[in-house]
């Protein structure tokens, strides 16, 4: 399937690993033109120089370059959008992703984390979709993916911080669809399950820990509740971003997409 997303220009935040570099890597695949954001400059220019290797030669190779950002500063926002303007020279794509907050129960919820993770977590998404959005309408042509959990749907144990703040912007997507969507732009969320990532391994741990278990016991634990029985990979989880992105998800708009190997229960 052809996505016709050749030539898109398209922002990946939170995409030096895990998720996000993922979803720039499968973009890139299809031809789109993508800008990397994260905190570590060297990791950054080192996934752009592969990704521009593997689309080196191919009619439809997309490019990609980074900056530097953390979501955490007050000046994200005025940064990733002067970005987009020097290197994209405008936007067709954003896709929001931000890392996930400490483990911890509803119990550990202070004032000061909640307001430190919902600066980074929900107020900087909203602001740059805000700032980015003028573009996408005068053109008729947008594509707004924000990445989540599956906890939205089914909250995840001693995940209170992650559970709270991204459905919070479960709410502001449907709203959102809803408002642009006669402006040929799509607002989607996209929630992974275990997906095998960095990010997964540092949660087992800290839930080995926790419980006073083995890792091993813990990951054998968590793949019995998954019916596919094995962690999902990157490559599958970014397949399906780059798919919402396109041009022919043109009709999907305000959806959740669970990415999970069927591990949700909920309908």
């Amino acid at each position: 399937m052809d996505l016709g997303i050749t030539g898109k220009r398209a922002l990946v935040l939170a995409s030096s690993r895990g998720l996000g570099l993922g979803i720039a890597r499968a973009l890139a695949a299809e031809g789109a033109n993508v800008l990397l954001v994260g905190r570590s400059g060297d990791r950054l220019a080192e996934n752009c120089k592969a990704i521009n290797a593997e689309g080196q030669g191919k009619a439809n190779g997309g490019k990609a370059d980074w900056v530097w950002g953390d979501l955490a500063d007050d000046n994200f926002v005025e940064a990733m959008v002067d970005a987009v303007k020097e290197k994209l020279g405008g936007i067709d794509i954003l896709v929001n992703n931000t890392g996930g907050p400490t483990p911890g129960t509803t119990e550990d919820m202070t004032a000061d984390k909640l307001d430190s993770f919902f600066q980074s977590m929900v107020l900087r998404v909203i602001g740059l979709t805000n700032a980015l959005l003028p573009q996408m309408k005068q053109q008729g042509w947008g594509r707004i993916l924000t990445v989540a959990s599956s906890g939205v749907v089914e909250p995840i144990t001693n995940l209170a911080l992650s559970n709270t703040l991204r459905s919070a912007l479960v709410g502001w997507n449907k709203t959102l669809a809803a408002e642009v969507a006669g402006f040929g732009i799509t607002a989607n969320m996209l929630l992974p399950g275990r997906i095998h990532t960095d990010r997964i391994d540092e949660l087992d741990g800290a839930n080995a820990k926790r419980s006073g278990k083995s890792l091993e016991e813990i990951r054998t634990a968590s793949l019995k509740t998954i019916p596919a029985g094995r962690l999902g990979k990157v490559e599958e989880f970014a397949a399906a971003g780059a798919f919402l992105c396109s041009a022919p998800a043109s009709y999907v708009t305000g959806t959740m997409l669970r990415v999970d190997g069927g591990a949700s229960r909920s309908i």
